[in-house]
């Protein structure tokens, strides 16, 4: 019976929301893209966190540069204040249950000293990734040998069939942009993952969903974080 090889693409985010790690944590290979184009209305650089009952935006500010590089020819802005950054972080969350195991974590992320944006992504990915016990191999897409100029659908099925996948799993918005049939003809099956909404106490006020992992982990135990991660999801 030949080995079945479960793959997921994405863009870097910074400290993104449970989905995407339910996502890494739901194959055996995860590539992140580092040469793809930065886009500057996402969520490459930025994110929600929860400060006094409602979700507040958090973000990395960044050198001025062309529209049209590519996310690993950005840097971070030679003002970027860590130290107010964590401190908004911290104003937020002192009083969560489990501050001070996460607090040391994000000060290890957000103090990275590499400048380059995708390598301070990527270390901030992969550091949370080992905190939540994530054993998925993470490889960055320009360090495969494919042709980095195929676009969209191409692309993902070139990564794919370079890694050798049976299965490729895309976040639910990509619906619309892969073709199950096109997939199959290549031998390899296509689903998406829906994420199970779940509330948790956020300082006994009205739930805030789907923000950072950061919020998830200020409120949650491993145990229950590792649930989430294994049985919070469906595969369409």
């Amino acid at each position: 019976m030949p080995v079945q090889k479960k793959v997921a693409i994405m863009q870097p985010y910074f400290c993104p929301y449970v989905a995407y790690f339910q996502l890494i944590s739901s194959v055996d290979v995860f590539v992140i893209y580092d040469n793809i184009k930065y886009t500057k209305k996402g969520w490459i650089n930025r994110n929600r966190i929860l400060q006094d009952g409602s979700d507040k935006l958090i973000s990395l500010p960044l050198k001025t540069a062309s529209d049209y590089l590519d996310v690993v020819d950005r840097e971070l802005a030679d003002n970027f204040d860590a130290k107010k950054l964590l401190n908004q972080i911290r104003a937020a969350y002192l009083h969560a249950p489990y501050f001070k195991q996460i607090y040391p974590l994000l000060e290890s992320i957000v103090r990275y000293p590499e400048r380059n944006l995708f390598e301070f992504l990527y270390h901030s990915v992969v550091k949370i990734c080992t905190h939540l016990h994530i054993s998925t191999k993470i490889i960055k897409s320009s360090s495969l040998d494919i042709d980095h100029s195929l676009k969209n659908q191409d692309k993902v099925l070139a990564i794919c069939q370079s890694l050798g996948a049976t299965q490729y799993v895309n976040a639910l918005g990509g619906q619309d942009l892969y073709s199950k049939a096109d997939f199959l003809s290549r031998n390899i099956a296509l689903n998406f993952i829906q994420s199970e909404l779940r509330e948790y106490q956020q300082f006994g006020a009205k739930f805030v969903p789907w923000l950072s992992i950061i919020d998830l982990m200020m409120f949650n135990s491993d145990d229950e974080i590792s649930d989430y991660l294994k049985n919070g999801y469906t595969l369409l």
